[in-house]
């Protein structure tokens, strides 16, 4: 499939810059397997990167314009070296813009290129396809650049671009998955500490399956913003009580357990509720993979969305009509909401014997309640972000 992408990636960077790229770079989406709204909280949490992804054509200019075209847009764009600041009306170019920005702050001069970019991931379906644009964005500047910075950096300066250029407060994990993503394993991340280990994802008969709602987020972003603050309000309570908490994933479940009748806002209550509750199922989750107890790890799936359901309130009528249909289907052992939520995707464990089926019985009682109909994506875990040789 790669050599398909990349022969048609190099056939459109030819109609675009008239020469053919002189490099080719690939950054993968992520799917979180469980640790939702957590990474933000400095908790845990458990990506893999998608062999699905974002490639980048690229070429050098004598000039100092920036020609910026993406195969999934209609929109294509001309940025100076000297104007990269943020535009409302720059769309989809504002990702890779704020990249430049940032290393252009670190005292790095940019050269002209044509930037083609062309994705395979379903656009905001929660699968990361804005920080797969940053990180490839930002692996071709730190290689080009001989600029040294390590996969761990790439990712805290495309955060840091999300946080402070885009203007979303998304933790770190989407970036650090796309970074260091290994093939065939998840990243069992610990976002406080940056701390991770490689897990095999050694699913037996079992496949990951991703099915996209086709509702658009419009909410995501700004109530991811609300969240974060939410969460912040409680941290706050908390800490003027005297807990000593640097952030909520330092309460455990015990001391949550007496913590909790301080927090008497119940939105906030149960914001926090969430962050606790979840970091514990992470962990499970992790153990009972290692274990192979893939029927525990799909009940902590199943308990997570319920949790961001009724605690964290980010899923929505789509993404829980999709959780009630699939986690009642045959061979499928857990499902729940990833991403942001108010749309996106669902992720599940589904045995291949039943794969056709269950896409089958959901796209008829998803389609019949909403008339949408979904997409599916069997999904194998990949490598992080690379230069294509």
């Amino acid at each position: 499939m790669e050599t398909i992408e990349r022969h048609s990636l190099t056939k459109a960077f030819q109609a675009f810059a008239n020469e053919p790229p002189s490099s080719i770079y690939f950054s993968p989406g992520r799917v979180n397997l469980i640790g939702e709204h957590t990474d933000y909280n400095n908790g845990y949490v458990f990506p893999a990167a998608l062999t699905m992804g974002t490639y980048l054509a690229i070429s050098f200019r004598p000039d100092q314009s920036i020609q910026m075209k993406s195969e999934n847009f209609p929109e294509s764009y001309t940025h100076l070296t000297s104007s990269l600041s943020y535009s409302s009306e720059h769309s989809w170019s504002n990702y890779p813009k704020g990249v430049m920005r940032a290393f252009q702050e670190l005292g790095y001069t940019l050269p002209g290129m044509n930037l083609l970019y062309y994705g395979t991931l379903p656009n905001g379906a929660g699968l990361s396809s804005s920080a797969s644009i940053e990180m490839v964005t930002a692996f071709f500047l730190n290689d080009v650049l001989d600029a040294g910075l390590s996969r761990t950096q790439l990712a805290q300066l495309c955060q840091k671009v999300e946080n402070d250029y885009i203007g979303v407060n998304s933790g770190i994990m989407d970036q650090y998955a796309v970074g260091l993503g290994k093939e065939a394993h998840a990243l069992f991340i610990h976002t406080g500490t940056l701390e991770h280990e490689l897990v095999p994802l050694a699913l037996g008969s079992y496949s990951i399956v991703i099915t996209n709602t086709n509702k658009k987020r419009g909410l995501a972003d700004s109530k991811y913003n609300e969240r974060r603050s939410e969460c912040e309000q409680g941290l706050h309570i908390l800490q003027k009580e005297g807990y000593p908490l640097d952030s909520l994933s330092d309460l455990t479940t015990a001391t949550w357990a007496q913590a909790k009748t301080v927090v008497t806002n119940n939105s906030l209550k149960k914001r926090v509720n969430h962050v606790v509750t979840e970091n514990s199922r992470v962990r499970q989750a992790v153990t009972f993979l290692k274990a192979h107890d893939l029927k525990s790890l799909g009940a902590c799936m199943n308990e997570s969305h319920q949790s961001l359901a009724d605690d964290y309130e980010v899923t929505g009528y789509e993404l829980d009509l999709l959780y009630s249909i699939q986690k009642e289907q045959q061979g499928c052992i857990g499902t729940r909401m990833t991403g942001a939520g108010f749309g996106g995707c669902t992720v599940s464990l589904v045995h291949q014997e039943y794969i056709d089926a269950f896409k089958e019985n959901v796209s008829f009682l998803y389609e019949q309640k909403t008339s949408i109909k979904p997409d599916f994506y069997v999904s194998l875990a990949g490598d992080g972000v690379k230069k294509l040789d």
